[in-house]
């Protein structure tokens, strides 16, 4: 059965609560397993990574990028880098921040960035905002309308769980997606690399 772990940092328990969706969606795929991971048990040994398949990195959004605990997290798996341990891995990634933009954006694209140098493989976020099928706002699957990741928001300030419905449906829809692409790539056989 492939593995997949999601991979977190989170100061006030808004980014793990997004997490826990995330994981929920993954396990209502069926077919794979998957663990809750605290980047900062990986810091000391990102060795880790190398027993799951899939990686789905989650972090908040501070001052338009990951957080100091989760960028040292990602400076940790240098020496895995050099190895190219991690290629071909499916990855994907969400961030949370307490405003609809909130530079989220370029959170997701350092957590891109990242995986391309490990030659990791992208999932992005396939769901269509449901706003625009009538769908109220705060009910709506991605209604920040990302495609590269998955966003969410929770006002400053607001208690862990605080999430529109819409965020956490799109974090389960986000996580089924996620384990549905490594399920379906798990049945292509692979082709040897050209020399």
């Amino acid at each position: 059965m492939p593995r997949i772990a999601i991979v977190y940092h989170s100061a006030h328990g808004h980014t793990a609560h997004i997490a826990r969706q995330v994981c929920a969606g993954v396990r209502m795929a069926g077919g794979a397993a998957v663990e809750l991971v605290e980047a900062t048990s990986l810091t000391a040994q990102p060795d880790a990574l190398l027993a799951y398949d899939g990686l789905i990195l989650g972090s908040p959004t501070y001052l338009g990028g990951v957080s100091g605990t989760f960028k040292t997290f990602m400076d940790a798996t240098g020496r895995m880098w050099r190895q190219q341990q991690l290629k071909g891995k499916l990855a994907a990634g969400f961030t949370v921040s307490s405003l609809p933009s909130g530079d989220k954006q370029s959170t997701l694209q350092s957590m891109f960035v990242f995986c391309m140098q490990h030659g990791m493989l992208w999932v992005g976020n396939p769901i269509l905002p449901e706003q625009h099928e009538g769908v109220p706002e705060l009910e709506a699957a991605n209604r920040l309308g990302s495609w590269s990741g998955l966003m969410a928001q929770s006002r400053h300030g607001a208690p862990a769980d605080a999430f529109s419905p819409g965020d956490e449906k799109t974090a389960r829809m986000f996580g089924h997606h996620f384990a549905q692409t490594l399920l379906r790539l798990g049945s292509v056989q692979p082709v040897a690399e050209a020399a």
